[in-house]
């Protein structure tokens, strides 16, 4: 086990993590050197390899890999195992990437972690500058081995744990999981990870372990061939949506009146070995249908769990799946107007937002607060959103480089939405978030939609202002109060 640092303040544990390489900040290519699993197995040897004998559900996906990896968690805790979940990135904490019973890493452990984890680190960078070493571990490296060490350290009965990247050179890939999960196939990260669906699947498919059984709600022929063969090839026994569990989407919306919103209920048929298994009307306390979707391959991995032991009834499932949090997952913010933010940030999420506001009921005008990161498909976005908005609202996040410009934005719209496109009054650009919110804060009617969407970063610099913003009154534009809302 790794000797500890001197005692350190929260602020240089952040500074020391802060420095280091960090991927989501700018991506290279996938393929390239950079990404290796040698150097995180390197690390957690020399921590004493923490993951070693956790039971780990491992989760990968295109879209609502960290919906379901917060389900899973939510069920297992519910059916009273303690449960640690690893996700990434975060909104406004760092800690909040490694929770335990729903809790964030406590600033005071974060700081044990990080003086537990630096001298290693810095061995390793040191014999990695005289080429005698794997290379200097990475932000998300780090982060990864101190979610297992704060797992480990905590004594917990299980983990969830997301994928940051892919899959298949990930730096999660090294556990040794319990289950895989491939929660859906679709287009993001081109460059990283292939330009199809098959190559995107064979990044993704990397996390399938022989043996282990992987769970599956990819639907599409061809990614869901590639998942079928890498499972073949591994002897690891494949269960998918569709064959052998199966779900439909609520007939009734339950609608929360104060939000005029619709609930994810969904109706489940799967097995347990050779018991089927039957759940009606089960409620998700995540807004919107997309996620009955995810709420289903959750139950299949809970009865694969049941397959190896695990005691997770069906009052643990509905408990666990009905108290389910989710933040920047279609989150309301405010009521009055409606004020939602969401993290889609790509085609396919965006399109699951989008279906989301169609059923949702508002009386007055609907305004778009949308940033992106430059890899991302902008025009393909904006493309689905724009008819459904009376006033869109382009802007930029501050705190991470890959963002577009809101020019970029302006463009891509013009682009893809016509002369409408031009109108100042149906488009506006600002080059700062709160400044653009302050704008639609300041305007917006109370009978009003406001949805900030496209990037789990402008979410994340969003978030807490809004929440800050004064419920029973505008905001100005230099952010003071100033009375009661039209």
């Amino acid at each position: 086990m790794a000797t500890v640092s001197p005692p350190t303040s929260h602020d240089a544990a952040l500074a020391f993590l802060f420095e280091r390489i960090n991927y989501e900040r700018s991506l290279p290519t996938y393929r390239s050197q950079v990404f290796k699993l040698d150097r995180m197995r390197e690390l957690l040897r020399r921590l004493g390899d923490p993951h070693v004998g956790l039971p780990i559900i491992h989760v990968a996906g295109t879209k609502g890999k960290g919906s379901t990896s917060t389900m899973l968690a939510s069920i297992l805790g519910a059916a009273g195992y303690r449960t640690g979940l690893y996700t990434s990135p975060h909104l406004e904490r760092t800690e909040e990437r490694l929770c335990v019973d729903g809790a964030p890493c406590s600033p005071e452990a974060f700081v044990e972690l990080v003086a537990l984890v630096r001298p290693v680190v810095e061995r390793i960078d040191a014999e990695s500058a005289q080429q005698r070493g794997p290379g200097s571990p990475t932000y998300f490296e780090i982060m990864t081995a101190m979610s297992l060490l704060h797992f480990a350290r905590s004594k917990v009965d299980a983990v969830v744990l997301e994928v940051g990247l892919g899959g298949r050179l990930d730096s999660t890939n090294v556990c040794e999981p319990v289950v895989t999960v491939i929660t859906s196939i679709s287009f993001d990260h081109m460059k990283q990870l292939g330009h199809t669906l098959a190559a995107i699947a064979a990044e993704k498919a990397g996390i399938i372990k022989p043996g282990v059984p992987i769970v599956t709600g990819v639907t599409p022929t061809e990614p869901l061939a590639v998942i079928e063969r890498v499972a073949a090839e591994q002897a690891a026994p494949l269960v998918k949506v569709g064959r052998d569990f199966h779900y439909t989407v609520g007939t009734e919306l339950e609608i929360a009146p104060a939000t005029r919103l619709p609930h994810a209920v969904l109706d489940y048929a799967g097995k347990i070995g050779q018991r089927p298994t039957h759940y009606r009307h089960v409620t998700v306390g995540l807004i919107g249908q997309h996620q009955a979707a995810n709420a289903a391959v959750a139950i299949a991995v809970t009865e694969r769990l049941c397959e190896q032991g695990w005691r997770i009834d069906e009052a643990a499932i509905r408990a666990g799946l009905s108290r389910v949090q989710c933040p920047a997952r279609v989150e309301v913010l405010q009521t009055e107007p409606l004020v939602l933010v969401d993290t889609a940030h790509n085609v396919a999420s965006i399109a699951a937002l989008v279906e989301v506001l169609r059923e949702t009921r508002t009386a007055g005008r609907r305004h778009l607060l949308f940033a992106c990161s430059r890899d991302k498909d902008a025009p393909g976005m904006i493309a689905q959103l724009w008819p459904l908005f009376d006033q869109v609202v382009v802007t930029r996040f501050i705190n991470n480089p890959r963002s577009h410009t809101p020019e970029e934005l302006a463009a891509s719209a013009a682009q893809t939405c016509g002369p409408a496109a031009l109108d100042p009054e149906r488009l506006r650009q600002f080059s700062d978030p709160r400044c653009a919110w302050e704008f639609l804060s300041a305007t917006a009617a109370r009978e009003d939609l406001i949805c900030i969407t496209g990037s789990f970063f402008l979410a994340a610099e969003l978030r807490g202002v809004v929440l800050a913003t004064p419920a029973d009154g505008k905001v100005s534009l230099n952010g003071m109060a100033t009375g009661p809302r039209a």
